[in-house]
């Protein structure tokens, strides 16, 4: 099985209310959260962090679930996904609801910006984590949120396609900050992803208005890019890592927006 010993990385304890996790950290510059989908910091999710690195930012990697460095599998998946779903710090199907791991997050991205200056923290969530950097603007600190292939609540119907798993209080909270603070938020999903239906980004944009950047991948059938009506991970395991292809570009887009809304110097 293939894993990453993620050696590049140090590894430090963190701990808030009452909770502690191991935290990988990378790199110089400002703070950008890396918060890895399932089932955990893959060897992929480590490669996307580390193009963070090389664009001048730290990357902060928190352990949340699964294996440290360890490859996608069916085992690994069920190691992760299931204790994931029934954790009450998650709550994966919750309606309206900010799950109580968005504190520790939270706390996570204070830290970061004490440790790291600059004008802010940047955040990248991705599937089960994805919708947690929107959760986490509540926090004046966080500056860039990106949500790739926001996955939670899981379930089907119209309410959970609609939901962005966040409370009423915080949501109102994230678009008082998108009017008053320019805040600005990226989203990335593929057209066929069941998991990310196109109703969860037709309801940022309600709420967030142009402020909220929707960057949709065509994987409808037979699509010029090849990609499969399974594909989902956007920045990791889907991406087609070669000049013109779009998952390319989305990957781009997310660098230059945690760039320049970090405001890392000499980049743009």
């Amino acid at each position: 099985m293939t894993t990453d010993p993620l050696d590049d990385f140090t590894r430090d304890e963190f701990s808030f209310g009452g909770r502690t996790r191991t935290v990988l950290r990378s790199g110089e510059g400002t703070a950008v959260i890396v918060m890895a989908e399932m089932p955990g910091i893959t060897p992929a999710v480590a490669a996307f962090a580390r193009r963070v690195v090389e664009r001048g930012h730290t990357v902060f990697l928190p352990h949340l679930f699964g294996r440290i460095g360890e490859a996608p599998s069916p085992a690994a998946y069920a190691r992760a996904l299931v204790p994931g779903c029934v954790s009450k710090e998650f709550r994966a199907f919750a309606l309206g609801t900010t799950p109580p791991a968005i504190d520790w997050l939270r706390a996570l991205a204070r830290h970061a910006h004490e440790q790291c200056g600059g004008p802010g923290v940047g955040a990248v969530g991705m599937c089960f984590t994805g919708g947690f950097a929107l959760a986490m603007s509540t926090e004046p600190e966080m500056l860039a949120p990106v949500l790739s292939q926001p996955s939670l609540p899981i379930g089907p119907g119209k309410r959970r396609a609609n939901d962005l798993g966040l409370s009423d209080e915080d949501l109102l909270a994230v678009t008082e900050r998108v009017r008053d603070d320019d805040l600005c938020v990226l989203g990335l999903r593929f057209t066929g992803d069941t998991l990310v239906p196109a109703d969860r980004f037709r309801s940022l944009r309600r709420h967030l208005g142009d402020r909220f950047i929707g960057v949709e991948i065509d994987s409808s059938k037979g699509n010029p890019w090849g990609h499969t009506r399974a594909a989902h991970s956007v920045l990791t395991e889907d991406l087609v890592d070669e000049p013109g292809q779009p998952t390319r570009e989305a990957l781009e887009q997310v660098l230059e927006f945690l760039d320049s809304r970090l405001a890392v110097s000499g980049q743009k």
